[in-house]
């Protein structure tokens, strides 16, 4: 008999944070980004997250943020959950991003803890954004260097606020973390990973609900599906050839950015690989190992489009 799923959040598996295309202007392509979405749901994702630390969210006006969301919800038309990051420089902010959220009908937000908050203070904050914004809230646990918000101030941040029903984890390290909550919550609480997809079948291991990477989503879809059907050492096979990839990418989230905007140019989704400032290019080296990888990634996914095509034939 299986185990009811404790979790009232929907979201299983590969929901990846979106990267901003730009034309060769520099400006929002929206065009590149509806191709995105259809890309994004064909692929088998499980939802969507935008306007993030992926989609150069720190570069893009209140305006830029507003269009995005509402090509996105409106593309979707509610067949994925939709989430919008309001982290911004200053709770106003953050709350008229909220509030532009659900205005254009995405599903939830998600939002970074502010460093300087904790306590009541941190409380009253996220519950400032939950009463502007859509009814779920996804708090984002980032410390590029260090272990993050307190386990102990989730379990009180789980407990005081209804509509925190999703915590995205970026730590170091992250897989203890994982553990620890989701044996705190009792698994009520959904857990995603998001950076630390470098250790993917870890946290698969740990129960964690769903991964919020950036693009190769085929390629993810494919590990996790894999592993859910009983076939954990296909996914870890699959998974460790996407590892080279990973750690180029990984080395820095700038570097993150632009290799991946520089995929989705190759793969014909973006009409330009153009990053914003202050992202910097890369330079030769850099640009040689870029291209190799995406070459090596490209060739992954036809081979899963070709295995694919062969058994469904």
């Amino acid at each position: 008999m299986n185990e009811v799923d404790p979790c009232p959040v929907g979201m299983r598996g590969i929901v990846p944070s979106l990267n901003t295309p730009f034309d060769a202007s520099g400006m929002v392509d929206g065009k590149a980004l509806n191709v995105l979405i259809e890309e994004t749901i064909s692929a088998g994702c499980q939802g969507i997250l935008a306007v993030a630390v992926a989609g150069e969210q720190a570069s893009l006006s209140y305006a830029e943020k507003d269009r995005i969301t509402r090509i996105i919800t409106e593309r979707v038309g509610g067949r994925i959950p939709v989430i919008i990051s309001v982290t911004a420089d200053s709770e106003v902010q953050s709350r008229r991003l909220a509030t532009m959220a659900r205005s254009a009908g995405a599903t939830g937000v998600c939002c970074q803890v502010p460093r300087n908050l904790k306590g009541q203070p941190l409380t009253d904050f996220f519950r400032s954004i939950t009463d502007k914004g859509p009814d779920m809230l996804v708090i984002q646990d980032l410390d590029w260097g260090g272990g993050g918000l307190d386990v102990s101030e989730i379990i009180r941040l789980f407990d005081e606020l209804p509509s925190f029903r999703s915590l995205k984890i970026e730590t170091v390290p992250a897989g203890p973390k994982y553990s620890a909550v989701l044996k705190q919550t009792k698994g009520k609480l959904h857990v995603s990973g998001g950076w630390a997809v470098n250790q993917l079948i870890d946290a698969l291991d740990r129960g964690v609900h769903a991964f919020m990477p950036t693009a190769m989503d085929r390629i993810y879809v494919a590990i996790y599906s894999a592993y859910h059907s009983g076939k954990r050492e296909a996914a870890r096979a699959l998974f460790e050839k996407l590892l080279p990839a990973l750690a180029f990418a990984n080395q820095h989230v700038d570097v993150s950015i632009r290799f991946f905007k520089m995929l989705r140019y190759a793969e014909g989704l973006f009409s330009s690989d153009i990053c914003r400032p202050p992202i910097k290019p890369f330079d030769a080296h850099q640009r040689m190992e870029a291209a190799r990888l995406i070459r090596h990634v490209t060739n992954m996914q036809s081979d899963l489009a070709s295995s694919t095509s062969i058994r469904t034939s």
